[in-house]
């Protein structure tokens, strides 16, 4: 192998140990975000929470507002990916959009970065916010797209696809507002249940995701998608204030 060759491999090494400690930071950083507030968190906390000295963490990150925008972007470039793997498929297009669903509640549920990346979407100053938009707004087209394309078939009904859309990613990112990762389900269980209130919805034969989900899952009460905390109020018929 060529000097050039092994100079090329270390480079490529370095970069990927960069990267790999950049997520850590991330989610040292996300977890903080969700615990103290965005506004209330300095980079001392976040050091401290990824085990680095205030000093050592600047030469990842200049700001915390550069680590909120690294986590939107990555959250962004998640729920892109997955929309294009959907639109591959060759199967129905609930079953595209079942995937888009499913994989959006993983994100914003299962990953530290996407739950803070929802949750802090105004955080951040409006020049860092340009790129993002240009994201979210092909993410929210290409979720339109889909209903629409369901809706010509006649598999989904007639429906106004943007509202459709920004209904059911509306529902999505607010389930960071009241997940709770100890309450009764999993973040897989409830992006699985959502897929199936949702898409259901849209059936222009409600009966045929019956061949996707189990009848039983169907028919689970929505209560239990609810953390601990908040079921004795369901039961009661009231949530508390927020």
């Amino acid at each position: 192998m060529s000097g050039k060759g092994i100079r090329t491999g270390d480079k490529a090494r370095v970069e990927r140990r960069y990267l790999a400690r950049r997520l850590e930071i991330l989610r040292a950083a996300g977890k903080q975000f969700r615990v103290s507030g965005f506004a209330e968190t300095g980079m001392r906390d976040i050091a401290a929470a990824a085990d680095l000295s205030p000093a050592n963490l600047y030469n990842y990150f200049q700001g915390k507002h550069e680590i909120l925008f690294f986590c939107q972007d990555v959250s962004l470039d998640r729920l892109l990916a997955a929309l294009e793997k959907a639109r591959r498929l060759r199967a129905a297009t609930a079953e595209k959009l079942r995937l888009v669903i499913v994989s959006h509640l993983r994100c914003v549920l299962d990953e530290v970065e996407g739950s803070a990346a929802h949750l802090l979407t105004s955080a951040l100053p409006p020049r860092l916010q340009r790129s993002l938009v240009v994201k979210r707004d092909r993410y929210e087209e290409g979720v339109r797209q889909l209903i629409a394309a369901g809706a010509r078939t006649g598999e989904f009904m007639p429906c106004d696809h943007a509202l459709a859309a920004r209904a059911v990613l509306g529902a999505l990112n607010w389930s960071v507002r009241w997940f709770n990762p100890d309450g009764a389900l999993t973040a897989a269980e409830i992006a699985e249940g959502f897929a199936d209130y949702l898409i259901r919805g849209l059936l222009s034969k409600p009966d045929s995701l019956r061949r996707h989900s189990p009848a039983t899952e169907m028919e689970r009460p929505m209560r239990k998608f609810l953390p601990h905390g908040m079921k004795r109020h369901a039961e009661a018929g009231r949530f508390p204030e927020r």
